[in-house]
């Protein structure tokens, strides 16, 4: 089955109105759009804004091809459907519904198939890219433009946006077998992380509760189920893996098993409470009405003036690292003493293709690395100042030979930020592809927040 657009084919026209918008603006650019999954704040500068949102469209899956094509700002929601209906799925699919093809490209995109297909940039066969300068380019691996294409992950916006995006896929059956395994020595799980990564599974992922409470799960697709468990509403996903050894879920309901609560961080919002949840309703259980609320708080500042008025000050802690694996252990020992949020995410990660170099994003093509990901809020000592736990992380990411995505606060020196993220290679991107300065630079928007 191949499955085409029905929606009519105007992307040219499309196009080339971006191209009018973006050439006659005469102050820098930023995206017009309804959502985002970015987790940093950033200065209200007046900037021309490109309407993007009807680049939402599934273009084509061809299933015995092994690629999918979309627009950028389709989300995972919608590629997936088309995608499952026609047998296959992208070679990795974030865990929330709300991201886009284009801001997953963009950024750094890593879910339980990260161990054997590396992050969404890694399965990208080729993309259109509206670059600063107002040309749209089509960059693949092997073109004219592959530097571009190479150095558009973990870019954010700042070298172009992606308008159309095809992605590898694969072949999946109707359901898929969970197997949860406990440790209680940190060392020993990533030791068993590693060799759950050579077994032969079709996922790898888990969860830290506490210093000896960590979980690893191994998943496999399979063509027939004898059961089949529902965390869409009143059962919850992270805590059936410290109750179940064995789980069964459609492939659909796995790949969105985090999103029904955000993993665990629909606990804000009261709706891990029964009561609230059955009142909250099916329907808004899910990472878009999370995010909304999120928007919300921080348009209005409610939780930091309450906080104010009860005379506390806290430090939002969001962030992903990916650590090699032979310091995973020391970085959760360093994580557990100085940060002490729980739980955290577990996902290995490596790199599919051991010739690929994407500068922005510089992995170690020989290296499997941990992500950790670890999202709340810390309450601050009066001696310490604002951004005193997140500075902790990345002088220990940095020490340990990691790395940590962007997509959050970062509050790194320019000398240090370009030495970690290539500093001379994004330049070289910007001289060639936004000469003017109609985008605004890296640093700018992820550390100075412009």
């Amino acid at each position: 089955m191949i499955f085409k657009s029905r929606s009519p084919d105007n992307y040219a026209a499309r196009r080339e109105r971006l191209v009018r918008q973006i050439r006659a603006a005469k102050d820098q650019v930023a995206l017009r759009k309804q959502r985002s999954n970015l987790f940093r704040e950033r200065s209200p500068e007046a900037r021309s804004r490109l309407d993007v949102q009807d680049f939402n469209h599934v273009l084509r899956v061809d299933p015995g091809s092994g690629w999918a094509e979309a627009e950028g700002m389709t989300p995972y929601e919608t590629l997936v459907l088309s995608t499952l209906a026609c047998g296959v799925m992208p070679v990795v699919v974030p865990q929330l519904k709300t991201i886009t093809l284009g801001g997953a490209a963009a950024g750094v995109g890593i879910e339980a198939s990260s161990f054997r297909h590396g992050l969404v940039h890694h399965g990208i066969l080729e993309m259109d890219i509206l670059a600063g300068d107002g040309e749209i380019y089509l960059c693949t691996p092997g073109n004219d433009h592959r530097d571009l294409y190479f150095g558009f992950a973990n870019s954010y916006g700042t070298l172009g946006y992606a308008l159309r995006v095809r992605i590898s896929t694969i072949a999946v059956k109707k359901y898929v077998k969970m197997a949860h395994a406990h440790f209680s020595d940190p060392s020993e799980y990533f030791r068993a992380l590693r060799a759950a990564c050579d077994f032969g599974v079709d996922f790898v992922d888990g969860a830290v509760f506490g210093p000896e409470d960590l979980y690893l799960t191994t998943a496999t697709f399979i063509d027939e189920a004898p059961y089949l468990s529902d965390y869409t509403f009143e059962h919850i996903y992270y805590r059936s893996m410290r109750e179940r050894d064995t789980d069964y879920l459609t492939t659909h309901d796995f790949l969105w098993r985090w999103d029904t609560d955000w993993f665990w961080c629909s606990k804000n919002f009261g709706v891990h409470n029964a009561l609230i949840r059955r009142l909250a309703g099916k329907k808004r259980l899910n990472s878009r009405t999370y995010t909304r609320l999120m928007r919300w708080n921080s348009r209005l500042q409610l939780t930091r003036r309450l906080g104010a008025i009860a005379g506390r000050r806290s430090e939002t802690v969001i962030q992903d690292v990916d650590i090699p694996i032979e310091r995973a252990a020391e970085f959760l020992d360093f994580f557990r003493r100085e940060i002490g949020i729980l739980p955290i995410w577990i996902c290995p990660l490596r790199s599919p293709d051991k010739r690929a170099i994407y500068p922005m994003y510089p992995l170690s093509s020989s290296t499997t690395y941990v992500n950790f990901g670890f999202w709340d809020a810390i309450r601050l000592k009066s001696t310490q100042f604002a951004g005193h736990y997140n500075r902790l992380i990345e002088r220990k990411v940095e020490e340990l030979r990691g790395i940590k995505s962007l997509y959050s606060e970062s509050f790194y020196t320019r000398e240090k930020f370009d030495g970690l993220y290539s500093a001379a290679a994004y330049r070289q991107l910007k001289s060639r592809y936004d000469p003017d300065g109609r985008l605004p630079g890296l640093y700018d928007k992820c550390v100075l927040r412009k």
